[in-house]
């Protein structure tokens, strides 16, 4: 059984910076993507940042050049590394690893970690 496991995250000021981990526990194999998807109150839930198994990665636009996505493929951990954050950052975060296998993607989600910017 694969559970993705969260940490960090918080109440930070505008302008602080956030780190968030997430550590696949059990054995995962395939993973085709490894990422950051966040929702906010109200709102659905959007994409943030991933990260792919070439390497290649994306971004939000409203993240880009403050978000920084990275990961250690030895721990099968991700983390997301948030500078310069704003209120409108302000959300709940999930992780997602998406494998594939036999041509079926599964995606797995993390227990989520609330964000909070303070003005």
């Amino acid at each position: 059984q694969v559970q993705l496991v969260q940490s960090g995250g918080g109440l930070v000021q505008s302008g602080g910076s956030l780190r968030l981990s997430c550590a696949a526990s059990g054995r995962i194999f395939s993973i085709y993507s490894m990422g950051w998807y966040r929702q906010a109150p109200g709102k659905q839930r959007e994409s943030v940042a991933r990260i792919f198994s070439t390497g290649s990665t994306n971004y939000a636009d409203a993240v880009k050049g403050r978000f920084t996505i990275s990961r250690d493929n030895a721990k099968n951990t991700v983390y997301l590394q948030m500078n310069s954050l704003r209120p409108e950052d302000t959300a709940v975060y999930y992780c997602n690893f998406k494998t594939i296998s036999e041509g079926t993607m599964r995606d797995y989600w993390g227990q989520g970690t609330q964000v909070t910017v303070s003005s």
